[in-house]
């Protein structure tokens, strides 16, 4: 029997990681961890001026990322994981982790940035975070999800991915 799965719960900023991923891990009865937290400081200052992170400055922080998931396994995790060598950087470091697109069309997602206080995530750099965005290529494993459907619905979802691991791993 191997350890409960985590889950990333990934997509661009505003499409719902944080509420949802909350909701589904007190669903699932597990921890919740925001990769936002994990930013080291200049990272955080970087992109509170608009400016987009770069390969170099996400190393650190999906490293930090990868040992949360290892670390407080079972959880959800709140990360972009934009790209796919990020999302293969986090399963080196937490093997058997499970990944969940949250996919919400833009018009939704500028009023969701539109609307949101208290985050250094600036709506301007919505556009860089679509175009680093790199869709799940076939058989990499990542669930995608209706980013507009209701919180509850799609924390039933990630909960339910979250316990169908968890049987597939006591079978």
């Amino acid at each position: 029997m191997t350890a409960q799965p985590s889950l990333v719960l990934m997509g661009v900023s505003g499409a719902g990681k944080t509420v949802v991923g909350r909701d589904a891990a007190a669903r699932a009865g597990v921890a919740f961890l925001d990769a936002d937290d994990l930013h080291p400081a200049a990272n955080v200052a970087k992109m509170a001026s608009g400016q987009p992170l770069n390969d170099a400055d996400r190393a650190p922080w999906l490293d930090a990322v990868g040992a949360a998931l290892r670390d407080h396994r079972p959880c959800v995790m709140a990360c972009s994981a934009l790209k796919r060598s990020y999302r293969a950087r986090l399963r080196e470091l937490a093997p058997g982790a499970l990944f969940a697109l949250l996919e919400v069309p833009r018009p939704v997602l500028e009023q969701r940035l539109a609307s949101r206080e208290g985050h250094y995530m600036p709506p301007s750099l919505l556009d860089s975070q679509l175009a680093t965005l790199e869709s799940p290529a076939p058989g990499e494993l990542v669930t995608v999800l209706d980013g507009e459907a209701s919180i509850p619905e799609l924390a039933q979802q990630v909960a339910h991915l979250l316990a169908s691991a968890a049987r597939r791993d006591l079978a």
